[in-house]
């Protein structure tokens, strides 16, 4: 069948395109529910979110019916395209569509454009922008479409203004963003637009739009303008040359890390404290050491809020990136984040591949402090424990500047690093009630000035306190000031009781209980179970399995505790909690919850993430070894994954969650998950060469299947393991694991297992270039698959054979091996191993001259590869072979084309093969 291609448009009139020509889609409210399932392509939406979506509270009495209906017409509408498909699935309905919208174009490039460099930011910039073909979503008119096209309009409206720091590094000149009539009183486009000016040579302008900007604040919101603006303001005044000297340019072939994470649009007070750090930021580069400052505080006080609200003013000033990461130094779970954990993250960043991180903590902190050098980059360690906890992550140079956020004083980091230290107050009475302004009413704050008093000293002048009751005043029908001002004094909780030990006695659990007090019963034991969740985020089939009820059933509740400020959403269907929030729900689940309900809330998480991620794995290896898990717990609801795809992407997305509950599995004594899951994820975290993490996850399964005294678990953790520590260059460790594995197997007659292992050993040799011992292990693995009659493992064991026949130089017993694995991966249909194989074949005839033969089986390999998931590096590495092959045929131009082709995808992943491509590319005439 010929594959028939659908483009959807958003940005503009909805439009559907079948290979270019329109499709008919209905009228307005037809439209309208295509839209809804557009937004949440390839995921379920539930009749019930459909219908509000599309009627809101205005449907009428038989709207399903209708919704109905529409769904089958738009099924129609699509039959003719190969690429689209509406199915209902268990919890409502799913578009699965293979194409992007433009609204994912869109968001694609704006995250690519975020980090990239210079001229090619710009253009990535542009792409994104030109998408926009008028107002989201055209005519349509209802609650959610005018919701969703205002998110629209807030992140193009972020973008453009992301796109004038790039041009104003450039010396470029900017235009104004689309979305400027809706935010006339934006500060960073206010800035942006008074740096053009005076650039330009217009000062007066420049001064002028100033001026305009701060009677509209004054107007407005009755607020000055903030430190940075003002900052800029008395620069242009005094033609400061500072503003014409343009900051260094990152090297293009350097990746920018912008890893800070959104906050808030304002920062309330601190002016002292924001004008202290502008003068750390003018320090940078002046001296011998790094410019540290550490911010400390009470929890709930803004210490985040000010390091990240400063940090985001600053970035345009640290042109080489910035790296965050919170240390979860006081996490509800005591999982306090290692040094060494924080390391690999910040060498990734910097573009470091995951399999060229070194494996010691020395060599690691070497490289990220190499890395570091003369760059200029802002780091933000936030929520620190201790000064042991900070100072491995010292980048050491001049050029850099970090911010540390703690509970603690951290006196030692002041004392022998000469960190600034920068400890923050309670919010003075007029500092709060401006806070509150951003919520409320500013005519509501003047008229019950007693009562806002009298609301600020309830919350004792917390920050975050008094954010989360303004949000209840706000959200909550009915409610009202005085009522909230009464709630405070019933809270049965003192202040204090949460104390962090460094003299403050604010508590804020009684604040969170407010909201928790108001929430529907089913919604507020989610919260407590959600608390017992490893984190660091959840979604929403997780959040069912582990209140043990259906998605559809779970979808309100997390409505609920998102409207209550108990729960975020981050992403799409991606929800957390901050760890205030996830400590206060943990603490309310032991205290309302027997044991016996929270262990079997936790089997239920580790039962959701068990058997969804070998529902993964076998969806993405056909070829893996079998086994039969446990009966999956009442009220779990696994996901199921009809396409390697979708299974390839809920790894990726469920990657850290599935890292942090192996940790929690070994924690609450769940041996059983904490073997089995590190055995479904291994070759997930292989393929995408998360070896360290490999490492860990495979050492607690290995403890575990010890206590069990679990044979089969030993075996293939061992071998798990092995391979891991091969892959890292840790070869007598690997050796040894591998070689343990082996006697496992051996005393359990498992045959199927002394295949695997000798596989895997003969890989071992392999990394060590002990070709001819691989080679017998292979052989080895061979014999057994022969007695099994498991044709996959004949076909792998004879592609290893051959390819060590090959590095022997034998290469007509090599490519004899080989054919016969081919043969018997097209009896079986495995696309996967028959492009490895004809990859190898492809080799040995380029060892032997017949390069006609090789090109086209890796014409043949690489045409494979494309129909398949995760397979992009393994592409390149065969480019680069396709090129050497093309020019020792005489074909210059065509080697070239496949060497910048395996340059591109090489550049996405880092590592020694980047270099290795680029010599060859250097080396063409």
């Amino acid at each position: 069948m010929i594959a028939i291609a659908v483009e959807f448009r958003l940005l503009g009139d909805i439009e559907a395109r079948l290979d270019g020509r329109p499709i008919e889609l209905g009228h307005a409210r037809q439209q309208c529910v295509l839209a809804a399932l557009l937004m949440d392509a390839n995921r379920v939406v539930s009749a019930d979110q459909l219908v509000d979506r599309v009627w809101g509270d205005a449907g009428p009495g038989r709207a399903r019916d209708t919704l109905y209906s529409y769904l089958s017409r738009l099924r129609q509408a699509f039959s003719q395209a190969t690429d689209v498909r509406l199915v209902r699935q268990p919890g409502g309905y799913a578009l699965q569509v293979e194409s992007p919208t433009d609204v994912d174009r869109f968001r694609s490039l704006a995250v690519r454009a975020r980090a990239a460099t210079n001229e090619h930011a710009v253009a990535l910039f542009g792409q994104a922008v030109e998408l926009w073909q008028g107002v989201p979503f055209g005519a349509l008119d209802n609650p959610w479409i005018n919701q969703v096209r205002g998110q629209l309009d807030d992140e193009l409206f972020a973008l453009e203004l992301d796109r004038n720091d790039v041009l104003l590094r450039l010396g470029r000149p900017i235009t104004a963003p689309v979305g400027q009539a809706r935010h006339p009183l934006d500060e960073r486009l206010a800035g942006q637009l008074m740096l053009a000016a005076y650039r330009g040579g217009r000062q007066a302008d420049a001064l002028d739009h100033y001026r305009r900007v701060r009677t509209g604040l004054a107007d407005e919101l009755g607020v000055d303008p903030s430190p940075v603006l003002q900052r800029l303001y008395q620069q242009i005044l005094a033609a400061d040359p500072a503003l014409d000297i343009e900051v260094r340019r990152p090297a293009t072939d350097q990746p920018v890390p912008r890893q800070l994470p959104a906050t808030v649009s304002r920062v309330v007070g601190r002016a002292e404290e924001w004008h202290a750090l502008d003068s750390q930021l003018a320090s940078v580069g002046t001296g011998t050491s790094t410019v540290i400052t550490a911010i400390s505080g009470t929890p709930g006080i803004g210490k985040t809020t000010l390091a990240l609200g400063w940090a985001h003013a600053a970035a345009s000033s640290f042109p080489d990136g910035q790296l965050y990461v919170n240390l979860r130094g006081f996490d509800p779970s005591g999982q306090v984040m290692a040094p060494a954990a924080v390391i690999v993250g910040f060498l990734t960043a910097l573009g470091v591949a995951p399999r060229a991180v070194p494996a010691a903590l020395d060599a690691q902190l070497a490289l990220y402090r190499s890395l570091a050098a003369d760059r200029r980059l802002l780091i933000l360690l936030d929520n620190a424990r201790d000064t042991a906890q900070v100072r491995p992550l010292l980048p050491g140079s001049p050029t850099c500047l970090v911010l540390v956020t703690s509970r603690h004083q951290l006196a030692s980091l002041v004392a022998r690093e000469h960190a600034q230290h920068l400890p923050l107050d309670l919010l003075s009475t007029s500092e709060a009630r401006d806070l509150l302004a951003g919520f409320l009413d500013p005519g509501l704050i003047r008229s019950q000035e007693r009562t806002v008093d009298e609301l600020i000293a309830r919350c004792a002048h917390l920050p975050l306190a008094l954010s989360i009751a303004a949000a209840r005043v706000l959200t909550t029908p009915g409610a009202a000031l005085d009522t909230m001002v009464a709630a405070l004094g019933r809270a049965p909780m003192p202040l204090g009781e949460l104390s962090t030990g460094d003299g403050h006695d604010t508590d804020i659990r009684s604040v969170f209980s407010w909201s928790y007090q108001a929430l529907p019963l089913d919604a507020a034991r989610l919260f407590r179970i959600l608390g017992l969740h490893p984190g660091p985020d959840v979604s929403s089939a997780a959040s069912a399995s582990a209140a043990g009820v259906s998605e559809s059933d779970v979808r309100p509740m997390l409505g609920e505790l998102t409207r209550a400020n108990l729960l975020t959403q981050h992403a799409a269907d991606r929800y957390r909690q901050h760890d205030l929030l996830h400590l206060y729900a943990n603490e309310l689940a032991r205290r309302h919850d027997s044991a016996d309900a929270r262990q079997a809330a936790l089997h239920r998480i580790m039962d959701h993430y068990l058997h969804s991620a070998y529902a993964a794995d076998v969806a993405l290896h056909a070829d893996r070894e079998p086994y039969t898990l446990g009966a999956v717990a009442d009220g779990v609801t696994p996901e199921t994954f009809d396409e390697p795809e979708t299974a390839a992407h809920w790894m990726r997305v469920e990657h850290p969650v599935l890292i942090a509950a192996v940790r929690l599995a070994e924690e609450a004594g769940l041996d059983v998950h904490a073997w089995q899951l590190p055995w479904t994820i291994a070759a997930f975290l292989y393929r995408h060469g998360l070896w360290s993490d490999e490492i860990v996850v495979q050492r607690i399964a290995l403890a575990a299947a010890e206590r069990l005294g679990d044979g089969l678990g030993l075996a293939r953790s061992h071998r798990n393991l092995g391979q891991a520590y091969a892959l890292l260059g840790r070869h007598t460790e690997a050796q040894d694991h591998v070689e343990r594995a082996y006697g496992h197997y051996l005393v359990r007659g498992d045959e199927g297992g002394l295949a695997a292992v000798g596989t895997s050993l003969a890989w071992v040799f392999e990394r060590q270039g002990r070709y001819a011992e691989a080679q017998a292990a292979a052989e080895r693995a061979l014999h057994w698959h022969r007695i099994l009659g498991d044709l996959t493992g004949q076909a792998s064991a004879l592609n290893m054979i051959g390819w060590y026949h090959a590095q022997l130089g034998d290469y007509r017993q090599a490519l004899a091996d080989c054919q016969e694995a081919v043969a018997l991966y097209r009896k079986l249909g495995q696309r996967d191993g028959e492009a490895n194989t004809l990859d190898s074949m492809g080799y040995i005839e380029h060892q032997l001259g017949q390069h006609q033969e090789a090109i086209a089986h890796y014409t043949t390999t690489l045409a494979l590869r494309r129909e398949l998931v995760g397979h992009r590096f393994g592409s390149a590495r065969t480019l680069l072979k396709l090129g050497d092959t093309l020019l020792a045929s005489g074909d210059e131009d065509a080697a070239r084309t496949a060497y910048r082709d395996a340059l591109s995808i090489f550049e996405e992943f880092g590592g020694a093969e980047v270099d290795t491509a680029r010599a060859r590319l250097a080396a063409l005439p």
